[in-house]
């Protein structure tokens, strides 16, 4: 559980990075530093389990809050940003991504 933990904790490092050229990159820095600063705090067992739990909860929130409302995919290559539907649809399934990892560590933690 350490290594998943380390593992998120670095993807959502990345994801942050990848915020860099975003119009809104404060938001979405924020957000993934938070995840991974949560993952970091759980290697310790310094915050417990329902701060996960509802860190969680506020992500699953966010992630149907962002779902676009024409799904058109998550596409990469060519046809990147063809409509902002596929960049609401990237923002949720971070959030998603989010969702499942603060669960899982608020579980198994």
């Amino acid at each position: 559980m350490r290594l998943f933990k380390i593992a998120f904790g670095i993807i959502f490092v990345i994801f942050a990075y990848l915020q860099l050229n975003d119009p809104d990159s404060g938001l979405w820095i924020a957000i993934y530093s938070f995840a991974a600063l949560a993952c970091f705090m759980s290697i310790r067992e310094l915050w417990p389990s329902w701060v996960f739990y509802a860190l969680g909860a506020g992500y699953l929130v966010a992630a149907i809050l962002q779902w676009p409302p024409e799904f058109e995919g998550i596409f990469f290559g060519e046809t990147a940003m063809r409509s902002l539907n596929i960049e609401l649809a990237r923002e949720s399934l971070g959030l998603g991504i989010c969702t499942i990892v603060m669960v899982v560590i608020g579980k198994w933690g």
